[in-house]
């Protein structure tokens, strides 16, 4: 049979389950385009900017059963698109991208957008594939998903050359595709280690990140019987609900919050699952992990990076807790009394921590312990939260208790800036059902803000939170702190407004904390409408988040005791001369 690569592609996309692309058309996939107009269960996204598009394929992997996919032209879409790839890269989020590629068969060189796209990504991708004829089309786009979805999951590159795609050659018919499920199986005595290591430790302890993500159950039955608190990194914040009692909250070092800190104080065996005890969600590497370390990852690379195992256990963090768990529940451990205590403990912090950001309300800008607050009140358990890089990051991660799986995403290891945005759009497109909000400073609302209008245009009820200060609230804390300076991370003041306006997006601003809850049941409400809403936070960044103080308080330890005082001492002078 003969058929376009256009078409072989869509009908692969289709059967791998592909719901919706995201990306800009252009004359190298012309073709692609017109065929996903056909198809009756893929949905084209058009965006505003490929960096969007890379965000929202990211979102979409993060928060729903299908992958995330670009549809880009070569060179131009393909850097554009860069920052989302290796967000998805280095966070380990599955991620198909189709690219058009020039003509081979033309003979010419110099071409409009001609360039070694493989040799520019190597390096944040886990795959790249230049498809050379009809036939290799369908099993390409399979083998493509198995790599994205397999190990660590990551991003996939395959380029279609316009020729391909515009004439048809000879193929076989093409076939389903055909999902195999592969199972880690652990050593059984690994297993009956680690758990021995658990069961003789006074004060074991739980650490889950993303890797976890699908593992709650498991999670909260191994805490239970153990009596172990468990603290998640930022990226694995939804791996353990907030409300149960054993959750401590991101981290457990100095950058965590006092509940997480006393927790974890003595913790002399741990449980490490789907984490990589990076920079991020240790605080600048800033935590003691004890010398009973048991890690599992399905990644064998991380084992032993930043901190040396005990255990090591290759597999899928599912998997592995549930073989766990099953080993846990032979031995039946009665820990009733060290687990009250710790609830006790945990419940008492958690409060105590809450009520320290809720003494005194503003007249004059929002508070981020009353505007939190008021938002887990206001909004429905399952609402989906969406973050950036800054600040705010560390805000909601601290003050925003979240309680289902997924239901809270954040660009993590690479840490790109105007990720919130698109991502709160894809993220409401696979979840329609949903209540869906963005919450993301003013510096990062600015990368990627115009890209609201793609919620407007779909009629997405999407609430987007701008804390709104003027400044790179993050950088400029960090350099106010020991340098009294704030260098080029002054802003300056966006009209929010404007930005509402020119997207087509509804406008509430919230001045002080007496107009929180008023603004945030009106802009429900509108979202409820299937209105885009800008909500814009005159925010009050003043008090650090611990992690702030933490990865200060963490790297200035490390330096040498003449660099301390000179660093200490510039500190002081300019205090207090200015």
């Amino acid at each position: 049979m003969k058929k376009t690569a256009a078409s072989l592609l869509v009908y692969a996309l289709e059967q791998i389950g592909v719901k919706r692309t995201f990306g800009i058309p252009g004359v190298h996939t012309t073709e692609i385009y017109d065929e996903l107009n056909s198809s009756k269960q893929i949905e084209p996204i058009l965006v505003t900017h490929e960096l969007g598009a890379a965000f929202m394929a990211d979102a979409t992997s993060r928060t729903s059963g299908s992958i995330g996919t670009l549809v880009i032209v070569p060179a131009a879409g393909m850097t554009h698109a860069m920052s989302g790839i290796g967000e998805a890269y280095l966070d380990g989020v599955p991620m198909l991208i189709i690219s058009g590629g020039t003509r081979r068969d033309s003979g010419k060189s110099y071409q409009l957008h001609q360039l070694d796209q493989g040799k520019i990504l190597d390096g944040i991708i886990k795959k790249y594939y230049l498809l050379d004829n009809h036939k290799d089309v369908v099993q390409t786009i399979y083998d493509a998903y198995e790599i994205a979805i397999s190990g660590e999951p990551g991003p996939v590159f395959i380029e279609v050359p316009v020729e391909l795609q515009l004439f048809k050659g000879e193929c076989d018919k093409p076939m389903p595709y055909v999902h195999k499920e592969k199972s880690y199986m652990p050593d059984p005595k690994q297993l009956r280690e680690a758990i021995d290591l658990l069961l003789e430790a006074k004060n074991p302890g739980i650490y889950v990140g993303w890797g976890a993500v699908d593992a709650g159950e498991e999670t909260k039955q191994i805490a239970e019987l153990l009596a172990a608190p468990v603290a998640t990194t930022i990226q694995g914040l939804s791996a353990m609900p907030a409300n149960h009692p054993m959750h401590t909250g991101v981290g457990f070092g100095a950058s965590a919050t006092p509940t997480g800190q006393k927790a974890f104080a003595n913790c002399d065996a741990m449980l490490a699952v789907g984490v990589r005890f990076s920079e991020l969600a240790t605080g600048s590497y800033g935590v003691d992990v004890p010398e009973n370390l048991i890690h599992v990852d399905i990644n064998p690379e991380v084992f032993d990076k930043n901190y040396p195992t005990k255990i090591k256990i290759e597999g899928d963090g599912k998997q592995i807790l549930a073989e766990l768990l099953a080993e846990l529940k032979k031995r039946d451990p009665n820990n009733k009394v060290r687990f009250e205590k710790l609830n006790e403990l945990i419940s008492t912090e958690k409060k105590k921590y809450m009520d320290s950001w809720l003494k005194k309300k503003q007249n004059d800008q929002v508070s981020p312990g009353f505007f939190f607050d008021a938002l887990r009140k206001q909004m429905p358990d399952d609402t989906m939260v969406v973050v950036d890089d800054g600040k705010h990051t560390f805000l909601t991660a601290e003050l925003m208790p979240i309680f289902h799986a997924r239901h809270f995403i954040s660009p993590s290891d690479f840490n790109s800036m105007g990720y919130c945005t698109p991502a709160s759009i894809s993220t409401k497109l696979a979840n329609p059902d949903k209540t869906v909000i963005g919450i993301v400073g003013d510096g990062a609302f600015m990368m990627t803000g115009l890209e609201f209008i793609t919620a407007r245009t779909y009629e997405l009820g999407i609430i987007l939170f701008v804390f709104h200060d003027g400044e790179l609230g993050q950088i400029s804390q960090f350099q106010k702190i020991p340098l009294n300076r704030k260098t080029a991370t002054i802003i300056g003041d966006i009209n929010i407004e404007g930005v509402a306006l020119a997207v087509g997006a509804e406008y509430i601003r919230i001045e002080s904390d007496n107009e929180i809850d008023y603004s945030i049941s009106q802009a429900l409400s509108l979202a409820k409408e299937n209105k885009s809403v800008l909500v814009d936070v005159n925010i009050d960044y003043s008090r650090k988040t611990f992690l702030t103080k933490g990865v200060i308080k963490t790297n200035l330890g490390r330096f040498s005791l003449p660099d301390k005082i000179r660093m200490i001492s510039r500190a002081a002078k300019r205090h207090l001369l200015g």
